[in-house]
């Protein structure tokens, strides 16, 4: 009996898929109609945007920036000491152009960064005193990576940004010989880059302490903690600051007073250190239990568990956390106006009200929001390249 034989089919060829720009464009903005309605939506909302900004930065008159640059800077700071925030700042160029021939990654993008921000300024229609003065920080940058590639002295680096600190500390204040600078004297971007760097660098170890703490088996310990934490985040922050500069003063013994500046400083610490000691509970209690069960069986004691195996994986994994919370108090610096002091956005509401410059409120709001805008973006564009070296949120 003969087998009757199928006939064979012939494979379907396979579908038909554009390439280019074109493929692109049908993929992923007009693949549907209500996909190629939002796009079209959000194309026109660009355009808004960038033309708004576009008329904005050509219609405007930016002489109340270019006048009052140097108040913009270092506000009520004595004119002729203004030598001493620029050696400051050159110091800081130098630093981070060496950052960047040792170290690359991070420090490579904020020295780009830096030296694209002091070129834009240089070219600007500034005065002639201040354009010098971006051109010669740039150079300092450059002079920074030339020995830092040379030398490639990582220890020596190390110890120079140790030593900077203190170092710009005295220049800027004045001590011995140095005519003295008090704090309340200083404002602009100067007072509200100070209030900042010092509330970070003192609320961090001062938060991890309070976390740790919390934890603690002594209970007088623990509850100073939990007390500490509950009470500073149950009340506001602009609270904390009207307490420094109104009642601070009452509990210091006759005759003694602290500068606003300083009270300012102590009340951004007290506060923020509160929420960066519940970060890094958050951070202590991810660690699995099974990280301290090996320490022990290694023969490490419970300080040394803390310090050497818990404390560094709870402090890498809440990275974003604590980044969040330092722009944070960088953008909330601005509530010292309230208080008194001449921050970046209380020298921009006394330029916006000199008689020549009335009216002229747009500009400079939108030159102070560039200067925020800039800082907080470089901190969180460092701590997603600080993530990604650390590999934050991988296995």
């Amino acid at each position: 009996m003969a087998t009757q034989t199928q006939p064979r089919s012939e494979p379907l060829p396979p579908p038909v898929t554009e390439i280019g720009v074109i493929g692109w464009l049908r993929k992923n903005l007009f693949s549907t109609w209500y996909n190629a309605l939002l796009t079209l939506i959000a194309l026109y909302v660009v355009y808004a945007i960038v033309s708004g900004i576009w008329n904005l930065v050509t219609t405007a008159d930016w002489d109340v920036i270019t006048a009052n640059i140097r108040l913009f800077m270092v506000g009520p700071y004595p004119a002729d000491q203004t030598w001493r925030v620029q050696t400051s700042v050159a110091i800081f160029a130098f630093l981070v152009g060496a950052s960047w021939a040792i170290w690359q990654g991070v420090a490579r993008s904020a020295a780009i960064l830096l030296g694209a921000v002091l070129l834009t300024s240089a070219v600007l229609p500034f005065a002639a005193g201040e354009r010098v003065w971006f051109l010669a920080s740039f150079a300092m940058l450059a002079a920074g990576f030339a020995v830092g590639h040379f030398t490639q002295a990582r220890r020596v680096l190390v110890w120079a940004w140790l030593l900077s600190l203190p170092v710009i500390g005295i220049l800027l204040y004045g001590v011995g010989g140095i005519p003295r600078v008090q704090t309340d004297q200083w404002g602009g971007l100067l007072l509200t880059l100070t209030l900042a760097i010092v509330g970070i660098a003192a609320s961090f170890p001062l938060g991890v302490l309070l976390a740790v703490g919390r934890q603690s088996t002594y209970p007088v310990i623990r509850g100073f903690c939990i007390g500490y934490i509950e009470l500073i985040r149950g009340v506001p922050l602009i609270t904390v600051l009207f307490m420094m500069q109104i009642m601070l003063p009452l509990f210091l013994p006759e005759g003694m007073t602290v500068e606003r500046a300083v009270r300012a400083m102590v009340g951004f610490t007290i506060f923020t250190a509160a929420y960066v000691a519940e970060i890094v509970r958050g951070g202590l209690q991810a660690i699995p239990r099974g990280q301290s069960e090996a320490a022990r069986a290694l023969g490490l004691n419970g300080p040394l568990t803390l310090l050497l195996i818990i404390l560094p994986q709870a402090l890498r994994a809440t990275i974003p956390a604590m980044v969040g919370q330092f722009i944070s108090l960088f953008k909330d610096t601005s509530l010292v106006a309230i208080v008194g002091l001449l921050d970046l956005a209380r020298i921009a509401n006394a330029a916006a009200n000199q008689p020549e410059f009335l009216g002229h409120l747009t500009e400079v709001y939108v030159f102070i929001a560039a200067i925020y805008f800039v800082f907080a973006y470089a901190m969180s564009y460092g701590s997603r390249r600080l993530e990604k070296t650390l590999g934050v949120g991988e296995r």
